[in-house]
């Protein structure tokens, strides 16, 4: 690490800004205990001023982190910076490491002009499946938009920021403030715009809206404030692609409208339904217009319908009780005697309080347990003791919390104790350490399991030239066998290809080819080939090789040929020599 650089989690030197958004900045950065480029979100320090958004942030992080998919960027570490300003003032950074991905973000993409309907339908069906994994995983983006996908260079789709959508909108309590850090009112769902409760067919709206920009360069809805965008998305209809783009086919459009349904049970229910009518569409296919599906009803209920809704406000109309009513009203009687029988008891509890005796104990006020995720063991320690609780220590592993902080308490907090209780408090001692086994002369197969028995994970695979490993074998592993690493961590492999590169050794001697072919570092069998037909050389120079240069399979023969011919002329080879034209 150099002089100036920060380092995060005394593990993560961050690095240049490669991105800035609303709520936080991405920097390049590196994990010096994995030796892995990483891409390190650094979240806005005001984010942070709230405890909701705190607890919210590490959940949903914890959420993300377990997801391994090839369209989803993974989530390897999540936590807090406690920085001093300038001005002295100590904030908490949240930040996010993620697996660093080369490419570019699909909303630069776009500001480049629509993308054609090939590209586009590629690039939606990469952000469903990913949409795909995530909803069986039972967690909702909510914040799909063009700054959230990443294309490899590859045309891999890359979905990134999972879980963060949510810790932001369950601290905001309106759009206006969730706009303010999201950006994304042109990406809300009528029901996100609402203020409801949120499931997968918000993201498959969402990625409607994205699929709209990428047809036509430009989102459905347009407004001079994010309040204005949306409530076009829950009152006001899209206009087709095609009126913006003529190149957009009729059952892209189909596609499109579909998607931005306001009603949730108007929409897609799931995401394979939604690529199955994208691919469809991008055959040339106009998609057919489908009830819900008995799937969809099982995970989201029966579609309440217009008819449903007014004979419910019909039957609460018209009951009995309400209409047939033979009697007008009750008695006079019945009313005075009903006011009678209550001040009676009025009367009687009166005289129960005022003849309560004077020493009567008053039951003692209950203590609240405060929130203490994410303060120290100390602190924690002294605000339980200072509510005349009674506060133990017991230590515990945590990936997501650094050590010495608090992880949780039991009872939880919020919950209503009495004075003198002992309360648990769970203390992070940083992550669990496991050795990375010896995973030599395994394949990758092997390597894996060996590595989900250690509680590690399968990183990167490589490959490398060997002339003696067979291929597909372990060659070596970062971090290497036997070191200590965090439990979970991920374990990139070196594997061999069977293959060693060898170069040209035409105009070489016999010799010196030979050395360098029969090095142990390349291991090929030399085989000389004698050419009578060509001039012999001095040192036997070699004039063809039967393997080009490049890479070969390891341990091939090689054929060297070199040239074992007479000079012509010379006596030795049975010709008469030339006539002395003077002679």
């Amino acid at each position: 690490m150099t002089d100036g650089q920060r380092l995060l989690a005394g593990r993560y030197v961050v690095g240049e800004v490669i991105g800035r958004g609303g709520m936080a900045d991405v920097h390049r950065g590196e994990d010096t205990k994995l030796g892995r480029t990483v891409a390190i979100k650094i979240l806005k320090a005001q984010l942070a001023l709230d405890p909701a958004f705190r607890t919210r942030f590490r959940q949903e992080a914890q959420a993300a982190s377990r997801m391994a998919h090839p369209t989803i960027v993974r989530v390897f570490d999540a936590g807090e910076e406690t920085v001093t300003r300038d001005d002295g003032e100590v904030v908490r950074e949240p930040f996010i490491v993620m697996e660093y991905v080369e490419g570019r973000l699909l909303k630069d993409m776009i500001a480049e002009g629509p993308l054609g309907s090939k590209v586009a339908t590629d690039i939606v069906i990469g952000i469903l499946t990913a949409l795909e994994y995530s909803h069986r995983a039972g967690v909702v983006h909510r914040d799909i938009k063009p700054g959230n996908v990443m294309i490899t260079p590859d045309d891999t789709v890359k979905v990134m920021d999972f879980g963060i959508a949510r810790a932001v909108s369950d601290s905001s309590s309106t759009v206006a403030q969730t706009t303010a850090i999201l950006g994304t009112a042109s990406y809300f769902s009528p029901e996100q715009a609402k203020g409801e409760t949120v499931d997968a067919r918000t993201d498959l709206y969402s990625t409607g809206v994205v699929l709209f920009e990428m047809l036509t360069g430009r989102a459905p809805f347009q407004g001079e404030t994010a309040v204005s965008v949306a409530y076009q998305h829950v009152s006001e209809t899209p206009v087709r692609p095609s009126s913006v783009n003529p190149d957009v086919s009729p059952a892209l459009d189909e596609v499109v409208l579909r998607a931005l349904g306001k009603g949730r049970f108007d929409r897609y229910q799931t995401a394979p339904e939604f690529m199955e009518e994208v691919e469809l569409a991008a055959a040339g296919h106009l998609p057919k217009r489908r009830v819900v599906d008995d799937s969809a009803t099982a995970i989201f209920g029966t579609a309440p319908t217009a008819g449903e809704q007014t004979a419910h406000a019909l039957r609460q109309l018209t009951s009995d009780d309400t209409v047939t009513r033979t009697q007008r009203r009750p008695p006079v009687v019945w009313i005075w005697a009903g006011v009678s029988v209550i001040a009676v008891v009025m009367v009687a509890v009166l005289i129960w309080v005022l003849n309560l005796a004077p020493n009567t104990e008053i039951p003692t006020t209950s203590r609240i347990i405060p929130e203490l995720s994410d303060t120290t063991w100390e602190e924690a320690q002294s605000e339980l003791t200072g509510l005349d609780l009674v506060p133990t220590r017991l230590d515990e592993a945590s990936s997501t919390i650094d050590e010495g902080d608090v992880i949780r308490t039991d009872p939880p907090a919020t919950t209503s104790v009495e004075p003198g209780q002992t309360v648990q408090v769970f203390v992070s001692t940083g992550a669990e350490q496991v050795t990375v086994p010896d995973l030599s002369n395994l394949d990758q197969a092997a390597a894996t399991a060996k590595l989900e028995e250690s509680g590690l994970e399968l990183g990167s695979i490589t490959d490398q030239n060997s002339p003696t490993i067979a291929a597909g074998i372990v060659m070596g592993a970062s971090p290497a066998s036997g070191t200590e690493t965090d439990a979970g961590a991920s374990v990139d492999l070196v594997l061999s290809n069977g293959k060693v590169t060898i170069t040209d050794v035409t105009g070489q001697t016999m010799s010196i080819a030979r050395q360098l072919l029969e090095d142990p570092d390349i291991g090929l069998t030399v085989e000389p080939v004698a050419d009578a037909a060509c001039v012999a050389e001095t040192g036997e120079i070699v004039t063809a090789q039967s393997l080009a240069p490049g890479e070969v399979d390891q341990g091939s023969t090689i054929q060297l040929t070199y040239c074992t011919g007479a000079p012509e002329g010379d006596p030795d080879d049975g010709t008469e020599p030339p006539a002395d034209p003077e002679g």
